[in-house]
């Protein structure tokens, strides 16, 4: 929402999810209440419980709607007519790279999606599938192309998650938090190259 802008210009709802957001970015959700949004968002509780059925579905919601833009992008490459192993590639590099922006300027609402990716929440799980979405279909136009030897899908999705997990899991990046960007990048780059190299090899 620009600066200037006022929230009491916005419908019920966004005005809900705005307070949520900058209520969950400042504190949390362990201090979250639908009260305190509601008096945050000039309204009362009763009314937020209009539009979310629970303090667990608000959080959800403003969780999926700062994933969606990562989704976006993703698909956007996925989309795009580059050979499949450059697409996999910026793919992978993407999630990494919007996942720790996330967490550098608000990790209290980065926490949210790491600990729903722990216990697999429905926001992660539905996040996670679109991301594979994305990830098979790259590795599908690569075994059309001939980029990528074709030998059972399930696996090269497996392998692709299984190699790349420290770049892409959301607890993973938490606990990298400390580690420089560089430093991971790099590492990063390495495994893409080694991951590459085994889709193009059929070896998986």
């Amino acid at each position: 929402m620009p600066a200037e802008a006022n929230m009491s210009d916005l419908p019920a709802d966004a005005r809900i999810m705005e307070a949520a957001t900058t209520f969950l970015r400042r504190y949390g959700p362990r201090r979250a209440t639908v009260v305190a949004i509601a008096e945050s968002a000039g309204m009362s509780h009763a009314n937020v419980y209009r539009y979310f059925p629970s303090k667990a579905a608000l959080i959800e919601e403003v969780t999926a709607a700062w994933l969606r833009p990562i989704e976006s992008e993703v698909r956007v490459i996925a989309e795009s007519p580059d050979p499949a192993p450059d697409k996999l590639e910026r793919i992978l590099a993407a999630i990494q790279r919007a996942y720790r922006d996330k967490l550098e300027r608000d990790p209290q609402l980065f926490q949210i999606l790491a600990e729903a990716a722990q216990i697999d929440a429905p926001v992660a799980r539905k996040h996670r599938a679109r991301l594979q979405g994305a990830v098979q279909r790259t590795i599908e136009e690569g075994f059309v192309q001939g980029n990528f030897r074709q030998v059972d899908m399930p696996r090269a999705l497996a392998l692709v998650f299984d190699v790349a997990h420290r770049f892409l899991h959301p607890a993973a990046i938490v606990m990298d938090a400390r580690t420089t960007r560089t430093a991971l990048n790099t590492r990063a780059s390495r495994v893409t190259r080694l991951l590459l190299q085994e889709l193009r090899a059929g070896r998986y």
